[in-house]
């Protein structure tokens, strides 16, 4: 799988499907819904475009897509193993938004 600069990832990098991510985050109710939210078109792994929920995702990635009114902005922190309680979720990632200084009042999907 080829990095931000073109280069490929290591083997042994762990990654996870994007869908799958959404959901184990917390960001997305259900796996449906993620694959929905991609499919859409609306969903930027690393500045580009992705409609396919299967895309492989890794640590150090950065997520742009609408949740809610706003525009949500993550960089992926762990890929995680399972979908755990929320304040395990929420390890998962870290919101840009919040680092400028936006308030992040976005929730997740129905």
């Amino acid at each position: 799988m080829a990095g931000r600069n073109g280069k490929t990832k290591p083997d042994t990098e762990p990654s996870v499907r994007l869908d799958k991510w959404l959901w184990a985050a917390r960001l997305c109710k259900s796996r449906s819904l993620a694959a929905a939210l991609i499919e859409s078109g609306h969903m930027r792994v690393n500045g580009v475009r992705t409609t396919r929920p299967g895309r492989d995702i890794s640590a150090g990635d950065v997520l742009t897509f609408p949740l809610g009114v706003g525009i949500r902005v993550v960089r992926i922190l762990a890929v995680g193993n399972r979908r755990g309680p929320a304040s395990e979720a929420r390890l998962l990632y870290v919101d840009l938004g919040e680092a400028k200084g936006e308030a992040a009042t976005a929730t997740p999907l129905e």
